[in-house]
């Protein structure tokens, strides 16, 4: 087991980026047998918003750090400012994104975990040409997350 570590605002064991948005793992899979993944997400204002979703193998979970984010929860907007939280179920349409005018972070959880996904979502988003909607769904089924 590595010796922990103790990591500040905009630092992590691994970083990616997707949408615009900049991705901290704060915790990976690797590190706790899966049971869960801790990312700070830097969302930048009017980014591109995951297509909404369901996860059929976890749990996600957001607290915002600065800013606003929306999250909509099988179809209900519920915005959150900073110290807010709220848990989406295994199951649950989603989607979220930056709700204001200026840049927010969230902590984003995810249990079991789910890092594998953002470093091939970030490996899709690397490229010259962004990913097309189908190209971003097909790598969402394969990671356990049906369109809602």
């Amino acid at each position: 087991m590595d010796r922990p570590r103790v990591l500040g605002p905009g630092e992590g064991a691994r970083a990616y980026t997707a949408r615009g948005s900049v991705m901290h793992f704060k915790a990976l899979a690797n590190q706790d047998d899966g049971d869960f993944s801790l990312m700070e997400r830097t969302l930048p204002a009017g980014g591109r918003r995951p297509p909404p979703h369901r996860h059929t193998n976890c749990s996600e979970a957001y607290f915002v750090l600065d800013g606003e984010v929306a999250v909509e929860v099988e179809g209900e907007e519920l915005r959150l400012g900073p110290e807010q939280f709220v848990l989406v179920p295994r199951g649950t349409a989603h989607t979220f994104g930056n709700a204001g005018e200026r840049e927010a972070r969230v902590l984003v959880l995810h249990a079991p975990a789910m890092d594998a996904y953002f470093a091939e979502l970030h490996a899709l988003w690397d490229r010259a040409d962004a990913p097309t909607r189908d190209e971003e769904r097909a790598l969402m089924t394969r990671f356990g997350m049906e369109p809602a």
